[in-house]
C-alpha cells in the first residue's frame, strides 16, 4: 500500500538523522581519537614509570586506582570540597533532573534515592517541558504585540489613526494578535539573538569565577542550556567563591533563561524542519508523478484520450498518429474509447438503434427482404436483429 505523508515524512527524517548521526560520528571519531591515543599512551608511561621507581606491582596499582574510581564516582574527592547532598547541593541537583540536563556529577546512591528520583523526575521533567512550551507561547505572544504596536504607531504618526484612540476589551484584544503573529524565521531568529546574548553574559560571568577559558564558558553554556549535560564542565562545584550567594542565584537565573531560550529554539528549529522534509517529500513526488505520467503514456500508446488530453494527442505525441472527426467513427483495432467519446460520435447511429429496439419490443410489423431471410441472425432478437436488419436496409438501398 502506498504510503502516507505522515509516514513519508516519518521515515525521510529517521533517514535524515540516521546519516547525521553517522556523518557526526566520522567527524568526532577522526577528531577526538588520536588525542585519545596519545593521552593513553602517555597515562601508560607514567604508570610504568610509578610503579618502577615506587617498587609496585603494576596489579596492586591497579586495584588501588581502581578503588579511587569508585570513591571518585560516590562524590568523594581528595580535596576538602563541600558535601554535595546539603540543601543547597540537593537544590541543585533537582533543577538539573527536571530540567533534564543531568550532569551526572551528583547522582543518588541509595536504594530510597534511585526510587524516588524515578517518580520524581517523571512528574518534574513534564511539569517543566510544560512550562518551557507556555514559555514559547508568551514570547510568541509578546512579539505579537510589540510588531502590532509599532504598527499602530506608524499609523499614528502618519495621521491614520487618532492618538487618543482606546483599545477595546482584553478578550478582543487578544483576538486581534491573531493576525500579527510572526513567522517561525522570524521567531528563530529572535531566540537565535537571545540565546547568543545570554551565552555570551554567563560566559563572562563563569570565566573569572570558575577559573575557565571564555571558550570552554561558551561550551558549557550549551552543554548545559540544551540539557544535553556531559558533566566535564559543571559550574557551583568548588569550595567557596567570592560573593557565593549572588553567584548561585546568578547561576540559577543564567540557566533558567538559557534552557528557555534554547528549548523554543529547538522546537522553532524543529518546524523549519518539518517544512524542508515536506518541501523535499513534494519535489521527489512531482518528480515521480512525471516519471509515472511518462510511463503511462508509454503504455497507452493507443488509448483515446478525453478533452484537452485527447487533442493533444491530436498533435502527435507518440509516433502512432491518431485521426479523427466528428463524421468518422471509425477506430484503430484494440483501441479503448470511454464512454462520453462514444456518446459523443456516435450519436445519429445510436439514436436510430434505440428507435429500431423501441420498434421490435412494441411488435410494430416489420417487412424482411430476401437478402434478410437468408441471413443466419435474420431471426434474433435485440441488438443483433437490429443490425442485421439495419444491413440488410443498407444492401436494398444501394
Amino acid at each position: 500500500a502506498p504510503l502516507n505523508a505522515d509516514n513519508a515524512r516519518f521515515l525521510l527524517l529517521a533517514l535524515l538523522i540516521a546519516l547525521y548521526m553517522l556523518c557526526g560520528a566520522a567527524v568526532f571519531s577522526a577528531i577526538e581519537l588520536p588525542s585519545e591515543r596519545a593521552a593513553k599512551a602517555r597515562w601508560a608511561e607514567r604508570l610504568e614509570s610509578f610503579a618502577r621507581r615506587h617498587n609496585v606491582s603494576r596489579a596492586e596499582l591497579r586495584r588501588f586506582l581502581r578503588a579511587y574510581e569508585e570513591a571518585s564516582g560516590a562524590g568523594i574527592r581528595i580535596d576538602d570540597v563541600r558535601p554535595r547532598w546539603d540543601f543547597t547541593g540537593a537544590f541543585y541537583f533537582v533543577g538539573t533532573v527536571v530540567s533534564t540536563i543531568g550532569f551526572g556529577m551528583t547522582t543518588p546512591a541509595t536504594v530510597g534515592g534511585k526510587i524516588f528520583l524515578i517518580f520524581y523526575g517523571l512528574i518534574g521533567c513534564a511539569g517543566t517541558i510544560l512550562f518551557f512550551n507556555l514559555f514559547l507561547e508568551r514570547l510568541i505572544t509578546v512579539i505579537a504585540y510589540v510588531m502590532k504596536s509599532c504598527h499602530e504607531r506608524q499609523l499614528r504618526r502618519k495621521g491614520v489613526l487618532p492618538h487618543d484612540g482606546r483599545r477595546g476589551s482584553a478578550g478582543s484584544e487578544v483576538d486581534s494578535l491573531a493576525g500579527w503573529k510572526p513567522s517561525v524565521y522570524y521567531v528563530m531568529l529572535i531566540l537565535c539573538i537571545a540565546s547568543l546574548i545570554i551565552s555570551c553574559c554567563a560566559s563572562a560571568m563563569y570565566t573569572p569565577i570558575e577559573g575557565w577559558s571564555y571558550f570552554d564558558s561558551l561550551y558549557f553554556c550549551f552543554v548545559a542550556f540544551s540539557t544535553i549535560g556531559f558533566g566535564d564542565l559543571v559550574s557551583s562545584q568548588n569550595v567557596r567563591y567570592e560573593s557565593q550567594g549572588l553567584y548561585r542565584f546568578g547561576n540559577f537565573v543564567f540557566i533558567l533563561m538559557g534552557v528557555c531560550c534554547i528549548y523554543s529554539l529547538f522546537n522553532v528549529i524543529s518546524i523549519v524542519i518539518k517544512q524542508s522534509i515536506n518541501w523535499i517529500l513534494k519535489k521527489l513526488d512531482c518528480r515521480c508523478c512525471h516519471r509515472c505520467q511518462r510511463k503511462l503514456f508509454r503504455s497507452r500508446r493507443n488509448v483515446v484520450m478525453p478533452g484537452n488530453v485527447r487533442s493533444r494527442r491530436n498533435i502527435s505525441i507518440e509516433a502512432d498518429v491518431i485521426n479523427e472527426s466528428d463524421t468518422d467513427g471509425r477506430r484503430l483495432s484494440g483501441e479503448m474509447i470511454s464512454m462520453k467519446d462514444f456518446l459523443a460520435s456516435n450519436k445519429v447511429s445510436l439514436a436510430i438503434m434505440q428507435k429500431q429496439l423501441s420498434e421490435s419490443a412494441n411488435g410494430y410489423p416489420r417487412q424482411m427482404s430476401c437478402s434478410s431471410k437468408q441471413n443466419g441472425f435474420s431471426g434474433g432478437v435485440g441488438a443483433l436483429a437490429i443490425m442485421n436488419n439495419r444491413l440488410a436496409e443498407t444492401s436494398m438501398d444501394r
